[in-house]
């Protein structure tokens, strides 16, 4: 058989692709020589190596011809003319952002010194500081550490201002909501990278993606343990919903809620599948089972019809937990039928057709926004 014919290729333009296979699609990592059959760890890195009788991490290949060793020698010594340019490339744009120490500015260092201590040399990070110094954003930002005056208010000011262009820039270029420069997540990121100091290497699309990702898909998950315990201590909450997402794709989502707060649980997309009674039921079911039968006080959902009829499968096995109407849509359901009797819905009519006059013609909208200082009437 074909050895291509039990494995998976990626879509890459690497040329050890030609030469490899991946045999096991739930690790991508591990590579299959098409030609020896040898299967070796570490991606196309090690399997241009391999080809290429490049010697110190892995056997070469004894089935690979000499066109195939020098092709993949010259995409070797090609990849780390690429990596040596990006490393200049990124000094180059460190070189743009470090500070000028030899600035023209007049300063008496005897005036300094009176006011804020001697002036001592910047600091060197040392060997001993893996031991002794760890970065730790969170007691700084406590602490209030960094926030001291070194030198004079002018000189702090303006590396100040330098900084902040930097980060807007970034935030500008790539359409970072301004929101997210509140998060304390954010702050403890500069935190932690005015602790680190210059040269920082930055995370790859890798990394993001893989292994700054799982790690962080840990701690998420050792946060969630808190309130696990307190599910097992006062019970909690399922809330379920469903809803479309831009591309129009049917959404169902579970959470759970306790008093230390509300935990996403799980999602799936069910655009092939009726919301049918039935299947919402299992579904909270498997949450149900997830969480632990005996932690579950009630469910809480809207007043579909169809989850009135999960609610009622729900009770024919779990008579002991509660299946409650969402206290929101219940006010909604009430506004709308007051809304539709007669005695309402000539005037909400009325304002409807007002409200689409104002929004079809721009002028009057603008003269609308004018008078009501730009607010809405929607």
């Amino acid at each position: 058989m074909d050895s291509t014919a039990t494995g998976l290729k990626r879509n890459s333009n690497d040329i050890a692709w030609e030469f490899a296979i991946c045999p096991d699609p739930t690790n991508l990592d591990k590579l299959k020589c098409t030609l020896c059959g040898k299967v070796y760890s570490g991606g196309a890195s090690r399997m241009k190596q391999h080809i290429a009788h490049v010697k110190g991490n892995v056997a070469p290949c004894q089935k690979s011809t000499k066109d195939d060793q020098l092709r993949c020698r010259d995409a070797i010594n090609e990849g780390k003319l690429k990596k040596k340019g990006k490393q200049a490339h990124d000094e180059a744009l460190r070189s743009e952002v470090r500070f000028d120490t030899n600035e023209n500015i007049s300063i008496d260092t005897d005036e300094i010194e009176n006011n804020f201590g001697s002036l001592r040399e910047p600091y060197v990070i040392g060997p001993m500081d893996n031991f002794a110094n760890t970065l730790n954003p969170e007691e700084s930002l406590k602490s209030g550490k960094g926030k001291k005056v070194d030198i004079n208010n002018a000189i702090r000011k303006e590396r100040i201002s330098t900084v902040k262009s930097f980060i807007g820039r970034w935030a500008y270029e790539c359409a970072i909501s301004f929101h997210a420069f509140e998060k304390d997540s954010f702050k403890m990121m500069v935190e932690v990278i005015g602790q680190y100091g210059t040269g920082l290497p930055t995370p790859t699309r890798y990394e993001l993606s893989n292994t700054i990702l799982k790690k962080e898909v840990e701690r998420t998950k050792n946060l969630v343990k808190k309130n696990e315990e307190e599910w097992k201590q006062d019970g909690c909450s399922i809330m379920t919903d469903a809803w479309s997402d831009r591309k129009r794709r049917s959404i169902m989502n579970l959470c759970v809620n306790s008093k230390m707060g509300t935990v996403f649980l799980s999602s799936k997309e069910c655009s092939d599948e009726a919301h049918t009674s039935q299947h919402i039921y299992e579904y909270v079911e498997s949450c149900i089972q997830e969480v632990g039968p005996e932690h579950v006080v009630q469910i809480v959902t809207d007043n579909a019809t169809n989850n009135m009829g999960a609610a009622k499968l729900l009770k024919e096995k779990r008579p002991k937990i509660f299946w409650t109407s969402c206290a929101t849509h219940t006010i909604n359901l009430m506004l709308e039928g007051i809304g539709g009797l007669p005695r309402f819905k000539k005037v909400l009519d009325q304002a409807k057709q007002l409200t689409i006059f104002i929004y079809a013609h721009h002028k009057t909208l603008a003269m609308m926004r004018k008078f009501t200082n730009k607010r809405d009437i929607i």
